[in-house]
């Protein structure tokens, strides 16, 4: 996969965002904190994720899903994992033994087998090739799988058009509304069941969806 100079730079500045974000927080606290949070999370966009199931937390970052899916076979992927192991004292591979770690980019993943349930949160504005990326996605799914994704979707079409001319948030390479995002995800072979509003900001709005592998 060819690397576009844009994401590059955003993967810079997103470490550097997670140093700066975690400099003060106790490490201890902190993961605590970001487990109960992701309890929260799934009860609040109403999600129980069974023993049973094989999970994938596609875009992890230091701190993702995987940390409380303990009595699941979880595999794990970013491509900041090993930086964040070296640079961040609140991630260590060691501390999840259930999870399979891999430092890869999504659209570069291949797996063995499949999986029941994909998550994908917090990170599909941040990837190289969107297109690519869920594709793979939707591939790693078993019939009838589901993947939960998250966006910041844009909530006006002009201010869309110049954050995408002109690189005004950095972080994010890719700057579209949730009707587009939801048509990238379905010319996947995906048909989306729900959609979630979490919360709605001035520009962006934060939104859940889950889809279903046909």
């Amino acid at each position: 996969m060819k690397t576009p100079l844009r994401w590059k730079v955003a993967q810079a500045v997103e470490l550097k965002w997670w140093q700066r974000y975690l400099r003060y927080k106790p490490t201890d606290e902190y993961i605590q904190w970001k487990k109960d949070y992701w309890i929260t999370f799934l009860e609040k966009i109403d999600v129980k994720v069974s023993p049973n199931e094989v999970v994938l937390d596609a875009g992890c970052g230091p701190a993702g899903l995987f940390s409380i899916l303990n009595k699941n076979k979880v595999v794990a992927l970013d491509p900041l994992l090993d930086a964040y192991e070296s640079k961040l004292p609140h991630f260590s591979k060691s501390t999840y033994p259930w999870v399979t770690f891999y430092n890869k980019a999504i659209e570069d993943f291949e797996s063995p087998f499949v999986f029941d349930t994909i998550f994908c949160l917090n990170a599909i504005n941040h990837v190289a090739d969107l297109g690519l990326c869920l594709e793979n996605l939707s591939s790693l799914l078993v019939p009838g799988g589901r993947l939960i994704i998250s966006v910041d979707a844009h909530n006006n079409e002009f201010l869309k058009r110049i954050f995408q001319l002109i690189p005004g948030d950095i972080l994010h390479p890719h700057q579209y509304n949730l009707s587009e995002y939801c048509s990238m995800i379905e010319r996947t072979g995906l048909k989306i069941q729900h959609k979630d509003l979490v919360k709605k900001e001035l520009i962006f709005s934060y939104f859940v969806c889950i889809a279903h592998r046909l």
